[in-house]
This record gives structure tokens, sequence and C-alpha cells, in this order.
């Protein structure tokens, strides 16, 4: 059974695919920089690291190797810290690479938005993939982006190309966009979702800008879990840019 199952309460994504240390110096981008912000946000209460991989650019990279060598990493400066991948496209993958670094790595967990992973429409290669993950121990985390793709998310299990059992998810509240604010009323489609349907399974939220730590509150209280950090959001509840991704973690933390 994956550490990553059920999920954290929190989990810290100190990176992303898109920003760099022009957005905030302490954003970590090797692979050295990434274990050691896993290491201070375990510390600070984070139960788990969703972590994105840079090439020697800067770019986002989906890479089984180098997905290794971070995961070894992670083990070495924070051994109780399970690491979930990410399938993210960002504009550079297909689905066939995203499914290409899932027949190569086996992690504890990823993240796949589902639409991405149908977006050639080769619903055997998904299922094949879905079902060696699963046949894996992995704990697969669905992004949805909008609430109707909770039916989109229960139509592809009913028809067999998710496997049977609880679904994790994650919703995302607005979009990488300049000046985007993501208010805790967005949740509520979502959750409205989930019971109409019937999903079931581990929940969480990731919320974009300032208003970040009202989301995740919301998300908190209503029982789901929250994912923080610099990939979505740089600044303090107060408006104060934070310091590190320990910081945002230490904030949604002291809320449990």
């Amino acid at each position: 059974m994956s550490r990553l199952s059920p999920l954290p309460r929190i989990m810290v994504a100190p990176n992303g695919a898109r920003r760099t240390k022009a957005d905030h110096p302490a954003l970590p981008v090797t692979i050295v920089e990434t274990a050691r912000a896993a290491a201070d946000c375990h510390a600070a209460g984070a139960g788990a690291i969703h972590a994105h991989l840079r090439d020697a650019e800067g770019r986002h990279w989906l890479d089984a190797g180098a997905y290794g060598e971070l995961i070894a990493e992670i083990a070495r400066f924070a051994p109780d810290m399970p690491v979930q991948i990410t399938t993210e496209a960002a504009g550079r993958y297909d689905p066939a690479a995203q499914r290409a670094l899932l027949r190569d790595i086996r992690p504890e967990g990823v993240s796949i938005a589902l639409t991405e992973m149908l977006a050639d429409g080769d619903r055997k290669a998904a299922r094949a993939c879905y079902h060696a993950l699963a046949e894996a121990g992995t704990a697969v985390q669905h992004i949805l982006y909008e609430a109707d793709q909770l039916d989109l998310l229960a139509r592809e299990q009913a028809a067999g190309t998710i496997p049977p059992g609880d679904l994790q998810t994650l919703f995302v509240l607005g979009r990488y966009t300049e000046g985007q604010h993501s208010e805790p009323a967005m949740l509520d489609p979502f959750l409205d979702g989930l019971s109409a349907l019937g999903v079931t399974g581990d929940w969480a939220l990731c919320a974009f800008g300032p208003t970040e730590t009202a989301c995740l509150a919301e998300a908190l209280r209503r029982g789901g879990c929250a994912r923080v950090g610099f990939e979505n959001n740089l600044w303090m509840a107060d408006g104060s840019l934070a310091a590190d991704n320990a910081a945002r973690v230490a904030e949604i933390a002291a809320l449990l």
C-alpha cells in the first residue's frame, strides 16, 4: 500500500512547471534544492511532496531517470516523506510521452490530469496505463480543472478505463494566469458533483493567489486535503511575500 493512500492532509507543491527563481529566489529548481525544500516542508507539517523536475535550462521535464534520482535524494533528506510525481503536459508533452514516463517508473504516487491523458483519444493505451499503476500499488490522483470533469471521471471508470474503487482527486480552483485569485466558493460545484455522482475517495484542493490560504482552510473544514506551495501561490494570507515553501506549509498546518 502506498504511503499516499490515504492522502495526507497537507501536500506541498514547491515548484511546479512554470515559475522560476525570477519569481522567487527560494523556489527550488535542482534535485538537491527540491529535496532540501521537501525536508523543510516536512518539518513544517507537510505529509508529502508533489514534485516537478526541471532540465538544465530550467524547463519542465518528464524523465524517469531524473525522477528516480529525486526520489532517492528526498529519501535521504526526508525519509518519512512520500513523493508524488507529475505527468503534467505544460505544453511540452503529449499523452504518449506521459504514458512512457509511467512505463519507466512506478512511483508511490502520481498526479494525472484526466483530460490530458485522454487528449489523443487512445483509451486502450490509457486503460493499460491506469491499470498497470493500480497493479503496482501507485496512488493515482486525478486532476480536475472543472467540476463537470467529475462526470467524465465517473464515465471512464464505469467504462473500465480507470480501475474500480475509490478515486483520489485534486480540484484546481482557477488557472495558471497572471493575477489569478481563487475564491473558496469555487469549491462548491466540485463538492456538489461528488455528491451527485457518488464519487468516493480522498479529495484535495489547490488554489491561486493570496486567497490560497482561505481556499485551503475551506477545503480542510469540509473534510478535504490541502496542496500548498509556490507552484500555485507565493503569498501569505496577510498579503506579504512568503519567505519560502515551508512558511506556506506552516500557515496551513496551523489550521489543523
